[in-house]
């Protein structure tokens, strides 16, 4: 559907259908393409909003969301920006738990959109604006509280299948609708895991050939079996320590790539200056490991990355100093 020509009844249909954007600028002396969507021009500026709409519309059609019942959910603030937004039009109440870490413009966003915002201390010892996986904790510990307290719905990010769903069936195939199948590899770096999984599930679907690969952050790539030596990283929304991520499946992964805080913020920064593209830090992160492929394994290829959120969304963090 063009979404620009057709009259939709809601903000909610409005996720998704995001342009595919060629980085001829950024690639211009690269052998080989990166192409971007543009999810950061969602409703709520991220691709969470997807997950959000998936998320409360799989519940609404299987009974485990009552009318007017709370939702609850933990979120850097991406995924509580598309359930503000999802749950303030289809009328439930959302409270987002959220660490002190993540950046604060994300938290007026949310009470903007009419949700109540929880925001929990970070651990003993973390640096401010570095959500790491002990803060991680506290916000859940948090969000099953509150959960248990207003007998609310838990909008679960990490393990219902909406999250997975919601790329599969639809951010995969509008990628290879919009470049005509023109995709040789992926890369996403990895929060809940599931842009990862369920877009390499529909490239994998289309053709096993495509090579997908997992983004981490240097000195917090657990996934990729390495040892924790800096969970204190600066790329929100994502490199956590997690290893237990229920939608990614080994076989779909062919590879890990790991990413500095420098390389992540300088390339946000070329997106913006060379391409116009205003993104946060894993954005940048996957720019990053987009080039590191074309300079190595993939060169002469198009590599498919996910424009995750809007740099607005920090505006307060040195990503813009």
């Amino acid at each position: 559907m063009n979404q620009r020509s057709t009259l939709l009844p809601s903000a909610v249909e409005a996720i998704g259908g995001t342009p595919l954007v060629e980085m001829s600028r950024i690639t211009r002396n690269v052998d080989g393409r990166i192409l971007a969507k543009l999810d950061h021009l969602n409703p709520g500026f991220s691709k969470k909003d997807r997950i959000a709409r998936q998320i409360i519309e799989d519940a609404e059609a299987d009974g485990t969301l009552s009318p007017g019942q709370t939702v609850v959910e933990l979120t850097s603030g991406n995924t509580g920006t598309g359930l503000s937004i999802v749950c303030g039009i289809k009328g439930y109440p959302f409270v987002a738990v959220m660490s002190r870490g993540n950046s604060m413009e994300r938290a007026r966003m949310m009470r903007a959109l009419g949700a109540e915002v929880v925001i929990v201390d970070q651990a003993e010892g973390a640096i401010p604006g570095q959500v790491s996986g002990a803060d991680l904790e506290l916000i859940e510990a948090e969000t099953i509280r509150l959960v248990e307290d207003r007998g609310a719905f838990r909008a679960d990010q990490f393990l219902l299948k909406g999250n997975f769903r919601a790329h599969y069936e639809n951010t995969g195939p509008e990628f290879l609708a919009q470049s005509n199948g023109a995709v040789d590899a992926f890369c996403d770096f990895v929060g809940s895991g599931g842009s990862f999984a369920g877009c390499a599930a529909a490239f994998k679907g289309h053709n096993p050939n495509i090579q997908c690969y997992i983004v981490e952050p240097v000195g917090s790539a657990v996934l990729a079996g390495q040892p924790i030596t800096d969970p204190n990283h600066r790329i929100q929304g994502g490199g956590y320590s997690l290893s237990d991520l229920s939608y990614i499946e080994p076989h779909m992964v062919d590879g890990y790539l790991q990413v500095t805080d420098d390389d992540a913020i300088a390339n946000a920064r070329r997106l913006a200056r060379e391409e116009g593209i205003f993104a946060g830090f894993s954005s940048g992160a996957n720019v990053a490991a987009a080039l590191q492929l074309l300079d190595g394994p993939c060169k002469g290829m198009s590599i498919a990355i996910l424009i995750c959120d809007s740099g607005l969304k920090y505006l307060s963090t040195d990503l813009w100093e």
